[in-house]
């Protein structure tokens, strides 16, 4: 009987603990798990298509993957990289505007990304803006409302980077209570121009004559003072303008030179696996280009070298001039102009450059 009862209630403690595991299986998942897959599964999906070369499924599968709801999430190294292969099927299919777009905005963040796909996206770049115009633009004041042909880009707090199809586009700005700027800018294939928008105050109309005989009609009342004028911005005169060219010639130069440099150094690339591959040849040998008469492959080799030295010789110089404008144009910022026109400024900081014999520097003057 003992016995019979011990095996019941090992029986029932074994019917217990299975009645408790089960509720726990059945579980639900934690909130996000479900986007978090999604997105995940989206991914691999889209790699598989892009490995099979089916463009158009790989591009939709990288959209999706980036408007989940758990994109956010992602390291810069995913993102970086989901961008990329997204530009890379956008070049396939033709679409080089969206591909130079996501393209630039994965290089963006290049420490993220490998060497081998970084040199993948960078000549896939290189060849997208081969086929599209850029263009760099900024409208002060910094808050105005930027449009390219009417439809919003932002605001002209920095210059923005347009990628457009060759062609005639017109660039507007707009802020309440200042004058409309327009310009009407043409880029071709390869070309990259820049545009700034100036925008003046609006005009007040003149205040209406009191009439006499209201006037008499009505009590005196008492003289309100008038509030004092805002005072103007700091882009509202010749040396803003300056400024904001400055910016715009910085970010254009440095850009061209950027891309020159990458140039060269995917046409470095390029020589250095053509001449891999001509000394594999037995017949090939290292003074080949030297003896007469030459391989027909020589004139190759020097085209490539002489087009990467020009494009680096380019680049470089582009960069480092961009370089001197963006110095020169952030120091005015520090710098008070007023001393070149005919009445200085009155009050504020005002930092102005002074000369001595021996010496050079600038002088602070202001009330603390």
């Amino acid at each position: 009987m003992t016995r019979w009862c011990s095996i019941l209630g090992g029986i029932c403690l074994l019917g217990a603990l299975g009645s408790g595991i089960g509720p726990a299986r059945a579980a639900p998942a934690p909130p996000g798990a479900a986007a978090s897959a999604t997105a995940v599964r989206a991914r691999k999906e889209a790699q598989r298509a892009f490995g099979a070369r089916r463009w158009a499924e790989a591009e939709a599968g990288f959209e999706a993957a980036l408007a989940a709801p758990d994109a956010a999430g992602m390291t810069a190294a995913q993102r970086a990289e989901v961008l990329g292969y997204l530009g890379l099927c956008e070049l396939e299919q033709g679409k080089h505007r969206e591909a130079a777009e996501h393209l630039g905005q994965s290089l963006e963040h290049d420490a993220a990304l490998n060497q081998s796909l970084l040199r993948r996206l960078t000549r896939g770049f290189n060849k997208a803006v081969e086929h599209v115009g850029r263009i760099y633009v900024a409208a002060a004041p910094s808050d105005a409302e930027i449009l390219l042909d009417d439809e919003p880009i932002g605001t002209g707090a920095s210059a923005h980077e347009l990628f457009v199809a060759p062609g005639a586009y017109t660039l507007r700005a707009r802020l309440s209570g200042h004058g409309e700027a327009s310009q009407r800018v043409e880029v071709a294939a390869g070309m990259t121009v820049g545009a700034t928008l100036q925008l003046a105050r609006a005009v007040e109309s003149p205040a209406r004559a009191p009439d006499p005989g209201a006037t008499r009609s009505r009590p005196a009342e008492a003289a309100v003072p008038a509030a004092p004028a805002a005072a103007p911005g700091p882009w509202a005169s010749w040396s803003g303008t300056l400024r904001l060219a400055g910016v715009a010639v910085t970010a254009a130069t440095v850009s061209t030179g950027a891309v020159l440099m990458l140039r060269a150094s995917r046409l470095d690339g390029d020589l250095d696996e053509r001449i891999g591959g001509l000394h594999r040849d037995p017949a090939w040998t290292s003074g080949a280009c030297r003896a007469a008469p030459q391989p027909p492959a020589c004139p190759e080799l020097r085209y490539m070298r002489e087009q990467r030295d020009l494009s680096g010789a380019l680049g470089t110089a582009l960069v480092a001039t961009g370089a001197v404008v963006g110095a020169v144009t952030a120091a005015s910022f520090f710098v008070d102009l007023s001393f070149l026109r005919p009445t200085p400024a009155r009050s504020g900081l005002r930092v102005v450059p002074a000369m001595a014999a021996q010496q050079v520097g600038v002088v602070a003057l202001g009330v603390w």
